[in-house]
C-alpha cells in the first residue's frame, strides 16, 4: 500500500509509517538497489523480513531517496549521503523511516503479553512507577522498550544498557509522549520522547 501515516514532530524532521500488504515480488517491483542490499535481501531466509527489507526502501523513495543513498557504519548504523539523519524500523507488517537534521531513532514494536517475560532485560528504574496489575501495563512496557530501542539507534555506542544507562520517567499514555535520560559512562543527556499507537503496534521516536 501507500505510506499508511506521515508525522512532521517538527519543521525539520519527518516520519513515514508503510503497512506491508503488499506480497515479496510486489514490493520487489519498482525499488532499485545496490548489489551488497540484493545480496542482503535474497539471503534473508524469512520472507517476512524481505518484506519489511523492500518496504523500507518504498519508503526511502516517498522521501525522494533511493537505497544508494544510505549507507551503514561499523555500528550498523543508517546514514544518508547528503548528511541528514536517518533512522529505520520495522516489525511484522509495519516498517517506519525517520529522517531529520538531528540526530534520531525511531523503533515500532508490536503490542503483546511476552514483553512481560522479558521487561526484567530491558526496565530497570521504570520497575519504581509501573505497576504489573494496570490495564495498560504491557502497553506502557511496548512504549518504554521502543523508547530504549529508539535511543540505543540515536546514540550508537557500544557498551550502553538499556537496563542500566536508559531511563524514561513515568508517562501518561494518552499523552503521546514522555522524556528519557542516557546516563553513560560521563554523559548524561536528556531526550524527548514521542510515542503512538498504530493498529496493536506502538511506535516511539526521538530528535535531539
Amino acid at each position: 500500500m501507500p505510506v499508511y501515516k506521515t508525522l512532521h514532530p517538527n519543521s525539520q524532521t519527518t516520519v513515514k509509517i508503510w503497512k506491508i500488504t503488499e506480497s515479496y515480488d510486489e514490493l520487489f517491483q519498482g525499488v532499485k538497489m545496490k548489489p551488497d542490499s540484493l545480496l542482503r535481501v535474497f539471503g534473508m531466509k524469512s520472507e517476512l523480513h524481505r518484506r519489511g527489507f523492500l518496504s523500507v526502501r518504498h519508503l526511502l523513495a516517498a522521501f525522494g531517496y533511493t537505497d544508494f543513498d544510505l549507507y551503514y557504519d561499523e555500528n550498523g548504523k543508517p546514514h544518508l549521503k547528503d548528511g541528514k539523519y536517518i533512522s529505520i524500523t520495522h516489525s511484522f507488517n509495519f516498517s517506519g523511516v525517520i529522517i531529520s537534521d538531528s540526530k534520531t531513532g525511531i523503533d515500532i514494536e508490536k503490542n503483546r503479553e511476552k514483553v512481560k517475560l522479558i521487561a526484567h532485560k530491558f526496565s530497570n528504574y521504570e520497575f519504581c512507577y509501573l505497576n504489573e496489575d494496570e490495564i495498560d501495563y504491557v502497553k506502557k512496557l511496548t512504549v518504554i522498550w521502543g523508547a530504549k530501542e529508539a535511543l540505543y539507534k540515536l546514540y550508537a555506542t557500544p557498551g550502553l544498557s538499556f537496563h542500566n544507562h536508559i531511563l524514561v520517567i513515568p508517562f501518561d499514555l494518552n499523552e503521546g509522549k514522555t522524556i528519557a535520560w542516557i546516563d553513560y559512562k560521563e554523559n548524561k543527556r536528556r531526550f524527548d520522547i514521542y510515542f503512538l499507537e498504530i493498529e496493536d503496534f506502538t511506535c516511539v521516536y526521538t530528535v535531539t
